[in-house]
């Protein structure tokens, strides 16, 4: 459906139109919206009121948001004969392609360039206000809102009277002359506009119709309608993205894909998902990490790799976790630890200045500065500092679980002294640990894929980057001794024997890999989620997850 008016010049005086509206209710005068349904029904008197029942919905008039509208409800029911409405006259509801000029944005922003100039703009209404013989109406598209502007004579009455007609929500297609109003907002005249989609639902109401947080994450693309910020968030999140790629690509990394389903669940301590595939009759695993294929190529030459991709981990959800997230993974042979620390620092820094222009970023009441270096600690000196316990001084596994309970730590009886000395640090220390700082030299039982320390057996070559009280990263100089990765994946086995779900299992594949020959290699995983939500100052990893995972409702 087009309408066009026969001058495609500006009306004269839209420039001194009186003002755009914006004082008065955001859908007020919507009334003749009962006109365009009105069209050549043989009553007429039941399709006009469904009009104006429409318009009192357009104007929000005691209609709050129901996600469960059924389509017998009222609005719907409106909006529905409308469209009908809108076939009978030979207009197409859900339109066609529409060429584009411009987005909203880039219009507002160049306003002296385009002042006078026709410009093609499509997005969604948002707010519709009628002044008699001229509408105003706010229409929205991915970089924002601009206004637009209708005339009754400059459209004629058929197409201003189905401008007025259209509701909260439906998208068009705008042609039409830049100026500024007399209060200063860059507007769009219509000269021509086209209906490309009839919302049959309406929005939440503006400031309180999508309030629920759980149902801003069900339907996630009501909450991308009507609350900016949230799709300004994922905006920057494709961005980081972006960002970590030109910066790994610019070091001279190679970006691989790996299979997301797994005969062996490997590369992390995590319960994994289990699916069938009836053709070969086998049990598979959707992976917990990207760890191990990842290494398989270092074996096989390729030196430089690394990995964007989801993985799957059967665990609890909560503002730290979902079941499915994002990772970046990355290996580098010839390398160690040392060397990921570095990567990391100018990694996360490069991202933060692309993205936002900056390295000092606010985060849930505190500043973060990410500029370089950052410091780094054992994990013995982040528990001493901050409970006084001192686990150069603790020799023996029971000593190690007796300083457990006196911090208030539950423990399990037979954990060990690394064990415990983890599960003071996660309960205790990391949480505590906002700017940004390297965490060092974990306990061997908790670290099976990493080198041990030359000088203590009893620690790994291994850090966990922490910012924000989160884990952002995590990393290895990788175990690359085929014996001693053995002896390491056994230990697992016996602990899964004892009821740990989580333990590694024995992944023959990848041992014979390592005997094959791996080179030194320094490896990293950086959570994307996590590192979202610093960049973008979010508290909970579901805001930076599109469609997070939720318990269906019944």
């Amino acid at each position: 459906m087009s309408q066009r008016s026969e001058d495609a010049g500006r009306g004269k005086d839209a420039s001194d139109v009186r003002d755009d509206g914006r004082d008065t209710d955001s859908a007020a005068g919507v009334a003749s919206v009962a006109s365009v349904a009105a069209h050549e029904d043989a009553d007429g008197r039941e399709v006009a009121a469904a009009g104006a029942a429409g318009a009192q919905e357009a104007a929000g008039a005691g209609l709050g948001f129901d996600e469960d509208l059924d389509l017998d409800s009222e609005p719907v029911r409106v909006r529905r004969q409308k469209m009908e409405a809108l076939r009978a006259k030979g207009i197409d509801p859900f339109g066609h392609r529409f060429e584009r000029t411009h987005h909203a944005r880039e219009i507002v922003d160049g306003f002296q360039m385009f002042e006078g100039n026709t410009v093609r703009i499509a997005g969604r209404l948002m707010a519709m206000r009628s002044h008699g013989k001229a509408t105003f109406a706010d229409l929205l598209d991915l970089s924002g809102r601009i206004q637009i502007y209708a005339k009754l004579d400059q459209l004629g009455d058929e197409a201003y009277e189905l401008f007025t007609s259209l509701d909260i929500g439906d998208i068009v297609g705008v042609e039409g002359k830049v100026f500024r109003t007399r209060r200063g907002e860059v507007t769009v005249e219509i000269t021509r506009f086209d209906l490309l989609s009839k919302a049959l639902r309406p929005l939440p109401e503006k400031w309180h119709g999508l309030a629920d947080v759980d149902l801003r994450y069900r339907q996630r693309y009501l909450d991308l309608i009507v609350n900016p910020e949230v799709r300004e968030v994922f905006l920057k999140r494709t961005a980081i993205v972006r960002a970590v790629r030109a910066f790994l690509d610019s070091r001279g990394y190679i970006e691989v894909e790996t299979s997301a389903m797994h005969t062996i669940p490997g590369g992390a301590t995590a319960r994994p998902f289990i699916t069938h595939h009836n053709a070969l009759d086998i049990d598979l695993y959707l992976r917990i990490a990207l760890e191990l294929h990842l290494k398989r190529l270092i074996v096989g030459g390729l030196e430089k790799v690394y990995e964007i991709g989801r993985v799957f981990r059967n665990e609890g959800i909560s503002t730290k976790h979902n079941p499915e997230f994002t990772m970046l993974e990355l290996y580098e042979a010839y390398a160690d630890y040392t060397d990921m620390m570095n990567l990391a620092e100018d990694l996360i820094h490069y991202v933060a200045v692309q993205v936002l222009g900056q390295t000092r970023v606010e985060y849930q009441g505190a500043v973060i500065d990410l500029t370089p270096p950052w410091p780094r600690k054992t994990m013995v000196e982040a528990v001493r500092e901050r409970t006084g316990v001192d686990f150069d001084a603790i020799e023996s596994d029971e000593d190690a679980r007796a300083a457990a309970r006196r911090l208030g730590v539950e423990i399990d009886p037979a954990a060990s002294r690394g064990k415990a000395l983890s599960e003071i640090y996660e309960e205790l220390v990391e949480s505590t640990l906002v700017s940004p700082v390297f965490v060092m030299d974990h306990p061997i039982e908790i670290s099976p894929l990493a080198k041990k320390k030359a000088d203590d057996p009893r620690y790994t070559y291994r850090f966990e980057l922490i910012m924000g009280g989160r884990e952002m990263a995590n990393a290895f100089s990788e175990l690359n001794d085929p014996i001693d990765q053995r002896e390491r994946f056994e230990a697992q086995v016996a602990l899964r024997a004892q009821g740990d779900d989580e333990a590694h299992r024995m992944d023959e594949d990848f041992l014979r890999a390592l005997e094959h020959g791996m080179p030194p290699t320094g490896g990293m995983g950086v959570g994307i989620d996590r590192l979202a939500m610093i960049l973008t100052n979010q508290n909970s990893l579901r805001d930076v997850i599109l469609f997070p995972t939720m318990r269906p409702r019944k």
